[in-house]
C-alpha cells in the first residue's frame, strides 16, 4: 500500500519507519525539518506539504497533538485531497466528541475511517509492538487493520466510532491512578524498614500485582529495568499523562460518571507537572514521596 503518514513526533517517526520495514511505501509530513530528514532516512518520501502528500495514497495515518489539529489537518489537507476511498486512519488521543466529528465527516465524504489511538510509549512505537484500541465500523476496522498490524503487536476493535479514545483515555486513567497507588506503597514499605526489593518480590507476586509495579517499577534498581533507571527520562511524559487525564475529566463530566480517585490523580499530575516536571516520565511522581 501506498500510506501518508502526518505527524513524525516521538511516537509518529518510528510507527512510520515500522510501516517501511513492513513493505508499505511512505510519504511522510510533518512541520519539523528534523523530522523529515529522520524519516527521509528510514525510507520513507518526504513533503513539505499535508495535501500533497496525501495524493495517490490507499491510506492515511496521522499521529497529532490534539483534536484541534487533527479536525484541521483532515478537514484542510487530507478529506477531498486523498482519492475517495482511501482509509483514513487516527492515531492521535483525542476528546471522543472530535473523533466522532471527524469521522462523521469523513464517511459522509467517501472514505472509510477509524480513530485508533495507541497504548506502548516511544520504545513500543519505534520497536513495532504497540496496542491499537480502534473505533469505528467493521468494515472501516477491516480495512486499516492491515496498516496496524504492521505497527503493533495487539489491533483491538473497541467499537464504533469514539470507541478508541474512550479505551484510551479510561486505561490512561487507571494507569495513572496504579502508578501513584504503586508509588505510595513503595515508599511507605521502605519508611517502614522494608527493603523495595524485597517489597517487589512480595506483592508482584501476590494481590499487589499491577503493570506499574511488575513491569515499570517506579523505584531505579528495583524490579525490570525502566525510566527510574535511567533518572526518569524516556518513556512516557509526565505532560502526556496529564494530557489524557485531563481529557478523561472532561470525558467524565459529560457522561455524569464518577471518578474521584481518577479525579485526584489528575490533581497530583497537575501539581507534579506545575512543579516542573512534565518531561519526566510519569513514575517519576514517586519523587513526592520521598
Amino acid at each position: 500500500m501506498k500510506i501518508a503518514f502526518i505527524g513524525l513526533g516521538n511516537m509518529g517517526g518510528g510507527m512510520a519507519a515500522n510501516l517501511v520495514k513492513a513493505g508499505h511505501d511512505v510519504n511522510a509530513f510533518d512541520l519539523s525539518e528534523d523530522a523529515l530528514a529522520a524519516a527521509k532516512s528510514n525510507g520513507c518520501a518526504t513533503f513539505t506539504d499535508a495535501g500533497e502528500a496525501v495524493h495517490g495514497v490507499d491510506g492515511v495515518v496521522t499521529m497529532l497533538p490534539n483534536g484541534a489539529i487533527v479536525k484541521s489537518v483532515y478537514t484542510d489537507s487530507v478529506i477531498g485531497r486523498a482519492p475517495e476511498g482511501a482509509v483514513l486512519l487516527d492515531c492521535s488521543t483525542i476528546d471522543v466528541a472530535t473523533a466522532r466529528e471527524t469521522i462523521a465527516a469523513a464517511e459522509a465524504a467517501g472514505y472509510a475511517m477509524v480513530d485508533a489511538p495507541v497504548s506502548g510509549g516511544i520504545a513500543a512505537a519505534n520497536g513495532g509492538t504497540l496496542t491499537f484500541m480502534v473505533g469505528g465500523s467493521e468494515t472501516a476496522f477491516d480495512r486499516a487493520k492491515p496498516v496496524l498490524e504492521a505497527m503493533g503487536k495487539a489491533v483491538i476493535h473497541a467499537g464504533d466510532a469514539g470507541a478508541g479514545q474512550t479505551a484510551k483515555i479510561c486505561n490512561n486513567m487507571l494507569l495513572a491512578i496504579t502508578m501513584i497507588g504503586t508509588s505510595e506503597a513503595m515508599k511507605m514499605a521502605e519508611k517502614l524498614g522494608l527493603d523495595p526489593q524485597k517489597f517487589y518480590e512480595i506483592s508482584s507476586q501476590s494481590t499487589g500485582y499491577n503493570w506499574p509495579l511488575n513491569d515499570y517499577t517506579p523505584l531505579p534498581g528495583v524490579g525490570k529495568e525502566s525510566p527510574a533507571d535511567r533518572d526518569y527520562q524516556g518513556g512516557f511524559a509526565t505532560a502526556l499523562m496529564l494530557k489524557d487525564l485531563r481529557l478523561a475529566m472532561d470525558a467524565a463530566e459529560t457522561a455524569d460518571a464518577a471518578v474521584p480517585l481518577g479525579s485526584r490523580a489528575a490533581s497530583l499530575y497537575e501539581d507534579f507537572a506545575g512543579a516542573g516536571n512534565g518531561g519526566l516520565d510519569f513514575s517519576a511522581i514517586i519523587k513526592t514521596y520521598r
